[in-house]
């Protein structure tokens, strides 16, 4: 399986997890979704991870966003490790976690941690749109933990520069000054679209505040 390249459309599949059988474009519905995968159950930075994916419920919903988690272990193996996952992080984990035991979700996604075993999952990100489109990837090694603050600026990033003709700068954060793309060049458009306005720092660098989501 060639690696996804950001544009694609993200496979499709049908998997049992902890909360049933999941169609993944129909579960997926209109909603954005974060899917990742973690190399194994009962290990220590994967229980961390989870259990802040389950804390970040309220900032995942406001943003329309699913999170699903995968890993080659069972649906048996899921469900011991749950309870671990609550106890330790202070959480009820509250989003599927997929029981990929065929692998087949790991070999559509490429997930496989070359050299390491045939079944261990590397720390893999997909950010996907309503559309099924993939429009993130990550990629962490097995050691270190995701930075999931990251993962929602990157989110709020995409939301924000589809529905406005908009880049956002280094370490832009939900709220700062954003960038005019450089394609818009219509006076009347710039000024109806950025009643504020802007500065010119160069021709092609344009600072605006944030337009309203």
């Amino acid at each position: 399986m060639a690696t996804l390249r950001l544009g694609d459309t993200a496979p499709d599949f049908t998997q049992e997890s902890t909360a049933g059988t999941i169609r993944f474009h129909e579960w997926a519905g209109d909603a954005w979704v974060v899917l990742f995968s973690h190399p194994a159950d009962f290990t220590p930075v994967c229980t961390t991870e989870l259990g802040k994916t389950a804390a970040l419920s309220g900032e995942f919903a406001r943003r329309n966003v699913k999170p699903i988690a995968v890993s080659v272990d069972s649906l048996e193996s899921h469900a011991g490790w749950v309870p671990d996952i609550n106890e330790t992080q202070n959480t009820t984990v509250n989003f599927p976690i997929l029981a990929d035991a065929d692998r087949k979700v790991a070999d559509l996604y490429d997930m496989i941690h070359p050299g390491a075993s045939t079944t261990a999952t590397v720390r893999s990100v997909f950010i996907i749109d309503p559309k099924k489109v993939v429009r993130t990837t990550f990629t962490y090694p097995a050691s270190t933990g995701r930075n999931f603050d990251e993962i929602l600026r990157v989110i709020d990033s995409l939301q924000l520069t589809d529905s406005h003709k908009v880049a956002t700068p280094v370490n832009w954060r939900d709220g700062d000054d954003v960038i005019i793309v450089p394609s818009l060049q219509d006076p009347a458009e710039i000024a109806q679209r950025f009643p504020k306005g802007y500065k010119a720092v160069k021709p092609y660098l344009r600072i605006t505040p944030q337009p309203n989501k």
